[in-house]
């Protein structure tokens, strides 16, 4: 649920910042398709910049867990988060001190679908590709599965095949839902009142989240180099 409101939050705030939504892919692609029918080439450069850094973010998310995994961390999933956090930090910099210069947005749209990619494909590897935090289109789509499920008319409730709603599922979908909103919200009040340093706040908690995992880490290392 914290990284589910940092993606709304970012997302909106992003919004504000740079005039797009850098977690929506399909608009991307879609936009980008129209304007290979359109000649538009310049629009399709400016699709190219958000969806390779998004994709190349969720590939770094890989490569940080699986390295994680190999060295038998218990932080693996916390390496990403962490390097989000740096990535939050660099955005608030960078529209502190660069807004609202020519270049900016430049900059600016390519690191936030990075850091999109980046939290959204971890969140992926620890549900085991049952939740996205910045894919709503997702999450709405489950909750309305279970729903269907939920108000389904079992006719004969002794048969095999009983269609069944899973309550836990259902909560927390609507939960993740209800996170995303309240960071939307929490993060255009934020960006629009108090500037890009408001990402800063987004970035403590994620080193809040990603911290104790990483501190057992380079505790028991201590503990293996001195032999104890």
């Amino acid at each position: 649920m914290a990284l589910t409101f940092i993606a709304g939050a970012i997302n909106a705030g992003g919004f504000l910042a740079v005039g797009q939504y850098t977690s929506h892919m399909s608009g991307v692609l879609s936009s980008m398709a129209d304007n290979v029918a359109l000649g538009g080439m310049a629009l399709i450069a400016a699709g190219l910049a958000a969806f390779i850094p998004f994709v190349a973010g969720a590939a770094c998310s890989a490569i940080l867990i699986n390295w994680g995994r190999r060295h038998h961390l218990g932080s693996r999933y916390a390496l990403p988060l962490l390097l989000e956090a740096v990535l939050l930090c660099a955005f608030g910099a960078l529209g502190w001190v660069a807004h609202p210069s020519p270049g900016f947005v430049a900059s600016a749209v390519p690191l936030l679908c990075f850091i999109m990619g980046l939290q959204n494909a971890t969140v992926t590897k620890i549900s085991g590709a049952r939740i996205r935090t910045t894919h709503v289109t997702g999450i709405v789509t489950d909750i309305g599965i279970e729903l269907g499920k939920l108000f389904y008319w079992n006719r004969n409730r002794h048969a095999d095949g009983i269609v069944m709603a899973d309550r836990e599922k259902l909560r927390l979908l609507a939960l993740l839902l209800s996170s995303f909103f309240l960071g939307g919200v929490t993060g255009a009040i934020g960006f629009s009142h108090l500037g890009f340093l408001f990402s800063l706040p987004f970035a403590l908690l994620l080193a809040l989240v990603a911290g104790p995992p990483l501190a057992e880490d380079v505790f028991a290392q201590a503990r293996r180099s001195q032999g104890l």
